[in-house]
């Protein structure tokens, strides 16, 4: 195969199966083959890893614009509203979100993603994925915007900016209480009237629950002291449903939609999700910044909910690395009680396939497949045994990343790595 080059090293996890000296091969920007050293080493150039080549990692949740905002991410907080207050002051201080977002790309690929669910609030930052070519979508976030402003003007404000897209776009409505009614229902509508996809923070907080359902708590009086005590939900005593039913019924989920936490959802809740097909971006480490409780990550595994891995951005969150999320999702479910021995399978799936799914590119990338894009992932990892190689990288997988290849191309390569070649 002229111009192909067969990445080579001691193990290969396509996402379907391990191989031990393993290859892909690699012909401009796709897999053109997957097995073994002995099948593909004559098949073009061969370049020689040690360690394991993986998918390349999908954080399917973070906010690359908040990059400059790491300061926050590296406390703590005892409740979401207190992150909140100390987030908005920070914010009123930040600019140049361009080079924020552009820091934040460049540090996720150092640590092994080469797709990203990127949200952003400043059109100056939207088409960073797309300049900095990696994969993903860049969700336009709307936020705090009341009905009769939206119908006035938002609509087309927003219409003005997914305009300036240069690569995949999509829309984020913020979350069900930060938005007032008619937005939310017309958010929806507006994604599927131009075929976009949708990022939803959902079920994040606990007091979240007493706002949408009743009005109340201390989200609702943080929102009306910041001037919005006109949007329904807080005029009217709430919707007297969950978040996630609220959600529902606006239409916001659905195989277009993922949503990131799912924290405090009951098995109703979770019943939804599954039955509209919607995917759960899981943070912890962001979660256990804010104070937040863990998410019922051991439900969502026993009852057969899709999830992702997110790391929400460095405002709430030690670092971009997925895999140190995944590693905490590990901890969870095991404290738990998930003792089933499909664990490891299943949260690399979720950093992999499962956040590709999450933005509707499973045919694209998320596993090792012949004919999906070259998007690889390399750990500085190797066991004796396939089952040791993958218990290593989703419990200590983070900070192993020694190369990260998008589109086939080397985007970045661990120095000691490099001499060694």
């Amino acid at each position: 195969m002229t111009g192909t080059r067969v990445h080579t090293a001691p193990w290969v996890l396509t996402g379907a199966r391990a191989i031990r000296h393993g290859a892909v091969a690699v012909t401009g920007s796709r897999i053109v083959a997957v097995g073994s050293v002995d099948e593909l080493h004559r098949a073009g150039e061969v370049v020689e890893w040690s360690g394991t080549l993986i998918p390349g990692l999908v954080n399917a949740h973070t906010h690359l614009q908040y990059t400059h905002m790491a300061e926050l991410g590296q406390g703590s907080y005892d409740s979401f509203e207190a992150w909140s207050t100390a987030f908005e002051a920070e914010y009123s201080r930040r600019g140049d979100w361009r080079a924020s977002a552009e820091l934040g790309l460049e540090t996720a690929i150092r640590s092994g993603t080469t797709a990203i669910g990127d949200v952003v609030t400043h059109a100056e930052a939207l088409n960073v994925l797309s300049a900095g070519r990696m994969h993903g979508i860049a969700y336009w976030e709307v936020m705090a915007w009341h009905d009769t402003d939206w119908s006035e003007r938002g609509r087309q404000e927003t219409l003005a900016v997914l305009a300036q897209a240069t690569g995949a776009v999509g829309l984020s409505p913020h979350a069900p209480y930060s938005l007032d009614t008619g937005v939310l229902d017309d958010l929806g509508k507006l994604a599927r009237e131009l075929g976009l996809r949708s990022h939803v923070h959902v079920a994040e907080s606990s007091a979240e629950h007493d706002y949408i359902a009743g009005g109340a708590g201390p989200l609702a009086e943080q929102w009306r002291a910041w001037g919005h005590g006109e949007f329904a939900l807080l005029r009217g005593g709430g919707a007297a449903v969950r978040p996630v039913i609220y959600a529902d019924t606006l239409g916001v989920l659905g195989t277009h939609t993922h949503i990131a936490h799912g924290i405090y959802v009951d098995a109703d809740d979770r019943a939804r999700l599954r039955d509209t097909c919607t995917v759960v971006a899981l943070c912890p480490r962001s979660n256990a910044v804010l104070g937040l409780d863990a998410a019922p990550v051991a439900a969502y595994l026993r009852e057969g909910n899709p999830i992702a891995v997110g790391t929400d951005s460095l405002s709430s969150s030690p670092s971009l690395d997925v895999l140190a999320d995944a590693a905490a999702l590990h901890r969870i479910a095991r404290d738990q009680g998930y003792t089933a021995p499909d664990l490891h399978a299943r949260l690399f799936t979720a950093a992999t396939a499962g956040g590709a799914a999450a933005m509707g590119l499973g045919d694209q990338i998320g596993t090792l497949t012949a004919g999906k894009l070259a998007d690889i992932t390399v750990l500085g990892i190797e066991e004796s045994t396939a089952a040791d190689t993958l218990a290593a990288i989703v419990e200590a997988g983070a900070g192993s990343a020694v190369a990260t290849i998008i589109d086939g191309e080397i985007r970045f390569e661990r120095a000691a790595v490099s001499a060694q070649r």
